[in-house]
């Protein structure tokens, strides 16, 4: 068995587990419309203070005019939301790519031993994530291992000392306008950007520009911000789409052992 067709069984059992097991939970909070069936194009809901509201359960929508890939497929920016010849990365990181996607075929990717998915990879094709939005903190849940982040909105600044590096590393949230801007800094160098490989280092620094355009469609753009890693900052533009009347299941990731007896060759 090859690394890659390891690779996409243990998607496709992540994926089927996941999708298999939806909860239906009508929220009286949807709009609907005459058919009673939520109405993704009605208004964008918004909180007492006259905010966007991003609340609610999202994934990356389909993309128009490109043909979704086979189920099972790794997550990847290429070709998908960017095209891969445009990311302007260093030498040793292209490299690394390279060895990562075209040598190894996405194998040995972090998700694969049950560690996290990281920015933005956790928000490609077939994640689920939650928007909780509470004062001083917003919160994004991630279905995948349920893993978790916060957003720090109580107007602090990053810490002056440099934070512990970490998976997701540390994030503060401003609104400009009606959009809701996520600055992140403080990673590990562990994670990979997508699942096809392209790497970052511990001085990566991600903004993300959540912009809900209707109450069932949200525009993320994330750009990265690697100079150790890519020649020039960088942006992605990944289009989201609410998942209504259902609730995130638990998906504990257990340290998974079996691709060590696998023969890969």
């Amino acid at each position: 068995m090859t690394r890659l067709s390891f690779s996409l069984i243990l998607t496709f059992f992540i994926a089927t587990s996941a999708s298999g097991q939806w909860l239906e939970r009508p929220d009286p909070n949807t709009p609907r419309t005459a058919d009673g069936k939520p109405n993704l194009s009605a208004p964008t809901p918004r909180k007492a203070d006259g905010k966007p509201s991003l609340a609610g359960i999202w994934e990356r929508a389909p993309l128009k005019n490109l043909p979704e890939r086979p189920f099972g497929t790794p997550n990847t920016l290429s070709d998908r939301l960017v095209d891969v010849s445009s990311i302007p990365m260093q030498p040793w990181a292209e490299a690394l790519f390279k060895e990562r996607s075209e040598k190894n075929l996405g194998g040995g990717r972090p998700s694969e031993r049950c560690l996290p998915h990281g920015i933005p990879d956790a928000m490609l094709p077939g994640a689920l994530f939650k928007f909780v939005e509470t004062p001083g903190v917003t919160l994004l849940l991630y279905e995948e291992f349920n893993h978790y982040r916060q957003i720090f909105t109580d107007g602090r600044p990053f810490p002056n000392n440099d934070p512990q590096p970490a998976w997701f590393g540390y994030s503060i949230g401003t609104w400009e306008g009606d959009t809701f801007v996520v600055e992140t800094m403080g990673f590990n160098d562990q994670t990979w950007l997508d699942d096809s490989g392209h790497p970052h280092t511990e001085a990566m620094h991600t903004t993300e520009r959540f912009h809900r355009t209707a109450f069932g469609q949200m525009d993320l753009i994330v750009t990265i911000d690697d100079a150790g890693a890519y020649t020039r900052p960088w942006s992605v533009s990944i289009p989201l789409e609410l998942i209504p009347d259902t609730e995130l299941i638990e998906d504990v990731c257990d340290n998974e052992r079996d691709s060590a007896h696998i023969n890969t060759k």
